[in-house]
């Protein structure tokens, strides 16, 4: 039995359900933990509810429903493109205080035409919300994880940098501590020093014969999950990283970027000219985001009323391009919020790569908003 009450809205948003052709699905309240530890990120992983199987295998409450949704669509080996739909609890700790509250929302998976996936799933959050808050004014903010990942490519940095900040979009105050990092390189500290002058002479023969001799003269070899040669590689890797500086330029560039906000019909050209300003080739993520701004106008949608922030992501590792966050105008509680994530199949297990974009609704929130008025 559930522990609290189903929202009074329920059936207004089955009825919005259906009317968009999805298919309602169910999923266990107990999940397999690995997925969420592994792809949902840092700020879900530490607020989920851990427990064991009878076999020692590591389960958790169902702190979300996108990774199960996905778990069940290749489980069950149906084809796409599919629209699925769901409602129901889920677990975890919150800023609020509160741990267990409904979710609903919808997850379209196997859409090719991407930018039309990409619109549909902005304009479905928005009207589900417009009927469930008749007359409220909505704020939408826009980012793109993929436009993000272009201008760090562009940038030229290690690809040990480059994951860096890819992982911390959307936490600002990560990245501008990353950032700090690439301006004002810090040395490794604890590092022995015969093993810091190996690393940094290049002879990888000698700095693995090194590591091993040490970890047999301390017994650490027989409990050791990597090998010396894994421990140099990413010795090696760690000091690389370490040592690099993004140059004043490149830095600058990079914080030009994040400070653009602006309406999101005036977003496309804004992107072209800090491209061409800055002289980077951004490439197929321009193109992907002037498609979907495109198909978002071809349905009617207003881009003046929706706002670009290039800073903008969500505090979910599996995003890859859009993503999107709905509230009350003057208000910061999030009413819902989505975005596209195209790995996320391949990494769960599905043989072919599946496009997928989805949205999530907080009823709880959108049931105080109700009660505002």
């Amino acid at each position: 039995m559930p522990l609290i009450d189903m929202p009074e809205f329920a059936g207004d948003l089955l009825e919005e359900f259906e009317t968009r052709r999805t298919v309602r699905v169910n999923t266990p309240v107990i999940q397999p933990a690995e997925p969420f530890l592994d792809m949902a990120g840092e700020d879900l992983r530490r607020r989920i509810f851990l427990t064991e199987s009878e076999t020692g295998a590591s389960l958790c409450l169902r702190p979300e429903f996108t990774i199960p949704v996905c778990l069940r669509h290749i489980e069950t080996a149906t084809g796409t493109p599919k629209r699925y739909s769901y409602l129901g609890e889920v677990f975890r700790q919150r800023r609020e205080g509160s741990h267990e509250f409904y979710q609903a929302g919808i997850e379209d998976l196997g859409e090719t035409d991407v930018a039309s996936a990409d619109a549909r799933a902005i304009a479905d959050a928005a009207g589900i919300l417009s009927r469930l808050l008749p007359g409220r004014a909505l704020t939408l903010t826009l980012g793109d994880q993929a436009v993000f990942e272009a201008v760090v490519k562009a940038l030229g940095l290690p690809l040990g940098w480059q994951k860096r900040l890819i992982q911390a979009f959307g936490d600002m105050a990560h990245l501008e501590a990353l950032l700090e990092r690439l301006a004002r390189p810090q040395p490794v500290a604890g590092l022995n020093s015969e093993i810091a002058d190996l690393v940094t002479s290049g002879s990888e023969d000698e700095l693995v014969a090194r590591i091993d001799r040490t970890m047999q003269e301390t017994g650490y070899s027989t409990n050791a999950s990597r090998s010396p040669t894994e421990i140099a590689r990413r010795l090696k890797e760690k000091l690389t990283l370490a040592e690099t500086k993004l140059d004043g330029s490149a830095l600058l560039l990079l914080r030009e970027f994040l400070t653009l906000r602006l309406p999101l019909s005036e977003a496309s050209a804004a992107l072209a000219g800090f491209a061409d300003a800055a002289g980077l080739k951004l490439g197929s993520a321009i193109a992907q985001f002037d498609a979907r701004l495109a198909a978002l106008s071809n349905i009617g949608v207003d881009l003046s009323s929706m706002t670009y922030r290039a800073a903008f992501g969500r505090p979910l590792d599996y995003y890859t391009g859009l993503v999107f966050e709905v509230t009350e105008a003057e208000a910061s509680a999030v009413l819902a919020g989505g975005g596209r994530f195209d790995r996320l199949l391949t990494l769960l297990g599905a043989t072919d790569h599946i496009p997928a974009v989805g949205f999530s609704l907080w009823l709880d929130r959108i049931e105080m908003a109700r009660a505002s008025r």
